[in-house]
C-alpha cells in the first residue's frame, strides 16, 4: 500500500528538490520574507504542480494548501474549467490596451460583477467598474478616486482618510498609508501620507462582560468622535468588512458595518469596502458587506425606513484575489454613477488618468468569468455552509487547549490565538517564534500553514474534503503542541 503523502516518516530530501532550492536561492528574492532565514530556518518548498486543495512538491510530497495560496484559491489548484477558459482566451486575444479599446471579457465581467454586487434598495447601485492589476493597486484606485472626486467639486479640504487600527490594505505607498501593521509600514513611514486611525471593532478586544456587538458600538462611537473632530477634512473611510486578515484574522460583529455606513452618510464621507481577501464567499456570503444587519427603525413606532434590509452597499468595492479563482492577477473597483459623473468634464485634469499596462487583461477577465460561472453551476455558497459547519466542529476542541486564548470563525476562515497559558494578557514573546515552529512542524506533516505571528488559521480552498479537514485539525494540534514544547526547551 502506498504511503500517505502526509506521513511524517517521509522525511527524505531527494536530490531534485535540493537542487531546485539552490537554483531558486541563487536568483530569487521572495516576497514577505527575511531571506536570511532561507534555506535553514524557513524551509523553501519547491512546488511542481497543484491538484485540488493539494500542492505537490518536486520531491513528490503532497501538502494541503490550508491557506489557499495567500487567500486567492477558491476551487482548488488546476481547476479545469478555469484552465480551459484561460486557454481559449489566450488563443483568441491575449491582451489589448483598454484605453480607447474594448473587448468582450472586460465588458461581460463588469456586467456580472455589478449584477451580484451588494445593494441597498434606497441607494443608487454600483454601476461602474475600473480594473487594476492586483489588490493593492485596486485600493490605490479607490483612494485616488475618493480624493479626486471632492477636488473636482472644488472641495479642497477633503484630503484625509480614516482607516481601522490593525487593518491592512496592501504594500504600495497609498495602500500602505492606510494600513496599521507596524512591521510593514514603520520603515516607510517618512514616505506615507498621513491617515487617521479609528479603533478596530475587533471582538478579541472585548472587555470583560462586553459582547462583540457592544464592542462594535463602542468602536463606532469612537469613529463618530473622530469624524466630528475632523469635520470637513475626511474624504473616505476604508475598512475590511468582518475580517481584518493580515492584522491577525481579527473578526468583528457585522453591526459595525451598518453603523459605519450610517456615520459615513451622516458626515458626507465615502465608504471603501476592501473585500479583496474576504469577498467571493470566504466569510459565508458572496460579499462580507451583505452580513450587516438592517438599519434601525426610523421611529419609536417601529416602522422601518425605506430599504430597511440586511447588508450595506459601499461607495467603492475593491475586489481581487479570489476574483480569478486564484489563477491570475486582477482587481476590480466598483463604484457609483454619481462618482463616475464627477470626473466627466472637458478638462483632462478632471479625468481619472490612473492606468496600468495590463488593465482589464482579457485572459484574466476570462478566468474571472469562469470563476463566477462556477459559483452558479456548483451552488458554492450553500456548499460552503456545510464545509464551514464541519470546520466549526473540528475547531471546537481547541477552545480547551491550555495555550489557545481564542478560537474564532467567519465562514470558511478559522483562527486560533496562541498565548502563554491561554491568557489574553500574556502573549508569547515574539522571540519564541511559536508560529514559525508550528509552521515547520505542519510542513513536516504535509500541511502548509502560514501563521500570522502566533496566530494560526485555516483558510482552505472550497473543494477541501472531510479527510483533508481532519488532517488539518490533527496537524494543527500537533503543530501547536510541538511548537510550545520546542520553545520551552530552547
Amino acid at each position: 500500500m502506498q504511503k500517505k503523502s502526509h506521513d511524517p516518516e517521509m522525511l527524505a530530501e531527494p536530490d531534485e528538490a535540493q537542487r531546485w532550492r539552490e537554483r531558486d536561492l541563487a536568483v530569487l528574492w521572495h516576497p514577505c520574507t527575511q531571506m536570511r532565514e532561507h534555506p535553514d530556518t524557513l524551509p523553501l518548498l519547491p512546488i511542481a504542480r497543484g491538484e485540488g486543495p493539494w500542492l505537490i512538491g518536486r520531491d513528490g510530497r503532497r501538502y494541503l494548501d490550508a491557506i489557499s495560496s495567500w487567500w486567492t484559491n477558491l476551487f482548488g489548484h488546476a481547476e479545469p474549467r478555469i484552465a480551459a477558459a484561460i486557454a481559449q482566451q489566450a488563443s483568441t486575444l491575449e491582451h489589448v490596451i483598454l484605453a480607447g479599446c474594448s473587448h468582450a471579457p472586460a465588458v461581460e465581467l463588469a456586467e456580472k460583477l455589478l449584477a451580484i454586487a451588494p445593494k441597498e434598495p434606497a441607494r443608487a447601485p454600483l454601476s461602474k467598474v475600473f480594473y487594476a492589476d492586483n489588490g493593492s493597486a485596486g485600493v490605490e484606485v479607490a483612494l485616488k478616486m475618493a480624493f479626486h472626486w471632492f477636488r473636482n467639486r472644488g472641495i479642497e479640504g477633503r484630503h484625509k482618510f480614516i482607516a481601522l487600527e490593525g487593518g491592512y490594505h496592501g504594500e504600495t505607498l497609498g495602500a500602505l498609508a492606510v494600513g496599521d501593521i507596524p512591521l510593514y509600514r514603520r520603515v516607510y513611514a517618512p514616505l506615507l501620507t498621513e491617515a487617521l486611525f479609528a479603533p478596530s471593532p475587533d471582538a478579541y478586544l472585548c472587555e470583560p462582560g462586553e459582547s462583540p456587538a457592544d464592542r462594535a458600538r463602542r468602536a463606532a462611537n469612537a469613529l463618530r468622535e473622530l469624524l466630528e473632530r475632523h469635520a470637513g477634512e475626511v474624504c473616505a473611510l476604508i475598512l475590511e468588512p468582518r475580517l481584518q486578515c493580515a492584522g491577525g484574522m481579527r473578526m468583528h460583529d457585522p453591526l459595525y458595518l451598518r453603523l459605519a455606513r450610517e456615520l459615513c452618510d451622516e458626515h458626507g464621507v465615502y465608504l471603501i469596502a476592501d473585500e479583496i481577501a474576504v469577498g467571493f464567499g470566504r466569510t459565508g456570503t458572496m460579499f462580507a458587506c451583505e452580513q450587516a444587519p438592517p438599519s434601525l427603525p426610523s421611529s419609536a413606532s417601529g416602522t422601518g425606513s425605506e430599504g430597511n434590509t440586511a447588508g450595506i452597499q459601499p461607495d467603492f468595492l475593491c475586489l481581487s484575489k479570489g476574483l480569478t479563482g486564484g489563477s491570475l492577477p486582477l482587481a476590480a473597483v466598483l463604484t457609483t454613477e454619481s462618482i463616475y459623473e464627477g470626473f466627466l468634464d472637458d478638462s483632462r485634469e478632471k479625468a481619472f488618468l490612473h492606468s496600468h499596462s495590463y488593465t482589464g487583461n482579457p485572459i484574466a477577465c476570462a478566468a474571472a468569468l469562469a470563476t463566477l460561472a462556477i459559483f452558479e453551476q456548483d451552488n458554492v455558497i450553500a456548499r460552503n455552509r456545510f464545509t464551514a459547519a464541519r470546520m466549526t466542529e473540528l475547531a471546537a476542541p481547541f477552545a480547551d487547549h491550555p495555550h489557545v486564548a481564542d478560537v474564532r470563525q467567519a465562514g470558511m476562515v478559522v483562527a486560533f490565538e496562541l498565548t502563554n497559558n491561554g491568557n489574553k494578557a500574556t502573549p508569547f514573546d515574539p522571540a519564541s517564534r511559536i508560529g514559525l515552529r508550528a509552521y515547520r512542524e505542519a510542513l513536516r506533516r504535509g500541511v502548509l500553514l502560514r501563521p500570522l505571528g502566533n496566530i494560526l488559521y485555516w483558510m482552505p480552498p472550497y473543494c477541501v474534503d472531510d479527510e483533508a479537514l481532519q488532517l488539518l485539525a490533527d496537524t494543527t494540534r500537533t503543530a501547536i503542541d510541538t511548537a510550545i514544547g520546542e520553545a520551552a526547551c530552547a
